[in-house]
């Protein structure tokens, strides 16, 4: 589940500016020498420390399989969608920024959450797999 939701994300699915299961959601790796900051990170361009390395592309990777439903149990919105695989990658990776994709603008690619794999992960030539929680990888409420 998300560790930090940008404050401009809050702000941008309140105005209807993004659109979770309509947009183009990216998931870009960052190293542990990223720190998300909530207030005055806005967009893509604002990031440092990307992953860089075999079988990862600058950027990040679109994900598939989104869903936005509401859970009547807890009273949240929950945003989720498939886990992500990379093969033979050599990467080392600390954590995901989930974005609004606008082509590939930085200074225009809207920011939504930050997801910490709370350890760094790593691959040798090999499977990378983001495994996000089953109970969604953003709630809303």
């Amino acid at each position: 589940m998300a560790n930090a939701t940008y404050n401009s994300f809050k702000r941008d699915i309140a105005n209807g500016s993004i659109n979770l299961s309509a947009d183009i959601i990216k998931v870009m790796l960052v190293t542990s020498t990223y720190v998300p900051a909530i207030k005055t990170h806005t967009k893509i361009s604002d990031v440092t420390n990307e992953v860089v390395g075999t079988g990862y592309t600058a950027g990040g990777i679109t994900l598939a399989g989104k869903t936005v439903v509401a859970n009547n149990t807890t009273d949240k919105g929950v945003f989720a969608a498939s886990n992500i695989t990379l093969s033979s990658a050599t990467i080392t990776a600390r954590g995901a920024v989930l974005y609004k994709s606008r082509g590939g603008v930085a200074t225009l690619d809207e920011l939504v959450c930050y997801v910490d794999f709370n350890a760094d992960i790593t691959s040798t030539n090999g499977n990378f797999a983001i495994t996000f929680d089953v109970n969604g990888i953003l709630t809303i409420g």
